[in-house]
């Protein structure tokens, strides 16, 4: 089964109830920020790929061990 509705409960344990124009402007809010992040991912720039670094060796000091055959 599903809805189209969310359930919202106040913080005394009773739902909440958002009637006419409160609401309106709850989802006119919503619509603006979601149309402003869409925007702003489509409007991303690709940052370009950097060469990969090279691969370097270094001597630690004291860090040397000694194999015994």
């Amino acid at each position: 089964m599903t809805t189209n509705q969310q359930l919202e409960l106040g913080f005394n344990g009773t739902p909440t109830r958002i009637f006419g124009r409160r609401r309106e402007q709850r989802v006119a809010r919503a619509k603006w920020w979601f149309a402003k992040m869409r925007e702003t991912v489509a409007n991303a720039m690709d940052w370009p790929n950097e060469a990969p670094s090279r691969a370097e060796q270094i001597w630690i000091p004291g860090a040397n061990r000694s194999l015994k055959a």
